[in-house]
């Protein structure tokens, strides 16, 4: 039996954490391949419902990247995505549901380090979580 690899929808903003994970990729950075990156203009623009989405068509985990806290491009929208995305892990978490599969950072455009960071510790907490269903 092969080990687990989970599938992640990673949602990273454009102006910073897209720019992050594009930085790590020219540093050749050596991250886990897990994470399918979906590109949207600001965090803030990821709501409950892509999240769940996300889950209904397969993945085993969900990433929310924006940009570092007052270097928003949209005033205080990557606040309100953290916002979105605790209120959803709390319901999430109250229906049975692992809490380490759904998360949210703050990732500048010069954060490849960060970027790798997060990608291996999501990684690994959904691995650690194991496959949804149990099997």
């Amino acid at each position: 039996m092969s080990e687990f690899e989970p599938k992640i929808v990673g949602f990273l903003c454009n102006w910073c954490s897209y720019a992050g994970a594009d930085k790590a990729g020219a540093e050749q950075i050596a991250f886990p391949p897990n994470v399918h990156v979906v590109r949207v203009m600001c965090s803030g623009r990821v709501d409950g419902q892509a999240v769940l989405d996300a889950f209904a068509q397969g993945a085993d985990g969900v990433l929310a990247l924006g940009c570092l806290p007052r270097d928003c491009h949209y005033k205080d929208q990557n606040y309100k995505a953290l916002q979105r995305v605790e209120v959803l892990a709390h319901l999430l978490k109250a229906t049975g549901f692992d809490s380490r599969r759904l998360r949210f950072e703050f990732v500048p455009a010069s954060g490849s380090a960060k970027y790798r960071q997060v990608i291996s510790e999501m990684t690994m907490a959904v691995k650690q979580a194991g496959p949804i269903g149990g099997t």
